[in-house]
């Protein structure tokens, strides 16, 4: 009977398994192995996307594997053809080298690089930028037919579109990577998106004939939600794992908001949950769809890995505000308020005389209402200020109701929220 991984399994069972070389179960089982997955420096922040091998490689830490998160410092100058239908648009070397550090940074949440076990952190401009041409084509070229090259997918989906000879001989740069890791840290496994099959075996064969060695390769599945649209995508884009591309807020409602059809299998591959607390929450899932238990729990668990306690504690508290109107303004803390400034429409010093909240000067600069259409919307008794409704006659709202002296909630109808701020 095949010896079983435990790695493989738990992949497996999380979802994150979709191919793997002949031979993988029975080299995990020999011992602790050292394995790495490369990330494309192209733009100075993972995405949500990237998560699916970064996740792959924190299961491997956590089987007793040695990772590696292998920064594409040098291939980001030539570009990956693989899912792609046209050439990438190059960029220099300055900006590769800042976009690496980020991500270098960025990983560091998901991995332990701690101890003489400690996950490792390469770049692969270290050795491609001193790689000289004629001995490229020596020592790596000439393991690889023209025609083995023709036949994976990668090219394959862009020989009718035209693809450059730097594209096309991509594939022989991350065979290069492997067999550089192999050799210098002891790497036998690459991970990779499943589009990446191709590039990997690759450097399984390149390892084989060049250092007569075993490697072995292993892809995780590209995510789509269950209605085909690409995952990692919102109504504004891509969604970052810098703070300053997307807010802690918004990467938190990202997930909040995702499917039911999809909130248990996101909530298995994106998260470090047991077992039993997993199937727990796809049943209460099953049971009350409208308390969003799972989806409560995955926004959770990936907000607070990728930005830290504190601020997953005031993305939930920001998103309380905003979707229970029950909440009491004076228990919000100034943090959520801060955070609220720059999550809902915001009017500063909207005073009045005696300092005074202008309700009418909020209406106006919140929602865009004129001040007769304000007039009428309070006097139908559809705005309300820290959690009271505004009588018919009042455009006002003395300064001793904001809280601690300077916040105020306006609510229009059942729906908008506004902030209005006191100096």
């Amino acid at each position: 009977m095949p010896a079983r991984a435990p790695l493989l399994d738990e992949l497996q069972w999380r979802g994150l398994l979709h191919q793997q070389t002949d031979g993988l179960a029975a080299h995990l089982v020999k011992g602790p192995v050292t394995a790495y997955c490369g990330f494309d420096p192209t733009a100075p922040s993972l995405h949500v996307g990237n998560l699916v091998p970064v996740m792959g490689l924190v299961h491997l830490q956590r089987a007793g594997h040695r990772p590696i998160a292998l920064v594409g410092g040098g291939t980001a100058l030539i570009g990956d053809p693989s899912g792609k239908s046209a050439e990438r648009p190059l960029i220099g070397a300055d900006e590769v080298a800042a976009n690496s550090a980020a991500l270098r940074e960025q990983l560091g949440r998901f991995l332990d690089f701690s101890g003489a076990k400690g996950a490792l952190m390469r770049d692969n401009a270290e050795w491609l930028g001193e790689v000289r041409a004629v001995t490229f084509l020596r020592d790596v070229g000439k393991h690889f037919t023209v025609n083995y090259m023709l036949a994976k997918e990668s090219v394959q989906a862009r020989l009718e579109s035209g693809i450059s000879f730097a594209e096309f001989s991509y594939m022989l740069l991350q065979a290069y990577d492997f067999l550089w890791l192999f050799r210098r840290e002891g790497a036998t496994l690459q991970l990779g998106a499943s589009d990446q099959w191709g590039n990997i075996t690759a450097g399984t064969e390149l390892i084989r004939r060049a250092a007569g060695g075993e490697a072995h390769g292993l892809t995780l599945p590209l995510l789509t939600t269950t209605s085909g649209k690409k995952f990692g995508k919102s109504e504004a884009g891509a969604v970052w794992l810098d703070a300053t591309r997307t807010s802690p807020y918004r990467f938190y409602q990202f997930w909040v908001n995702t499917d039911d059809a999809d909130a248990g299998r996101l909530l298995r591959m994106f998260t470090l949950l047991p077992r039993g607390d997993a199937v727990e929450l796809e049943r209460a899932l099953t049971k009350a769809p409208h308390e969003r238990e799972a989806q409560k729990a995955l926004a959770h668990e990936v907000t607070t890995r990728v930005h830290g306690a504190d601020a997953a504690r005031v993305a939930e508290s920001v998103s309380r505000v905003i979707f229970d109107k029950k909440t009491d303004p004076s228990a919000i803390g100034d943090d959520v308020y801060a955070t609220l400034t720059a999550e809902i429409p915001c009017v500063r010093s909207a005073a009045a005389k005696d300092g005074e909240l202008s309700v009418l000067d909020v209406l106006e600069g919140a929602f865009g209402l004129s001040r007769s259409a304000g007039r009428k919307l309070v006097q139908q008794g559809g705005v309300t200020v820290n959690g009271e409704k505004v009588a018919a006659a009042a455009l006002t709202v003395p300064r001793a109701k904001a809280v601690r002296g300077r916040w105020f909630l306006v609510r229009k109808g059942g729906r908008d929220i506004a902030l209005a701020e006191l100096s």
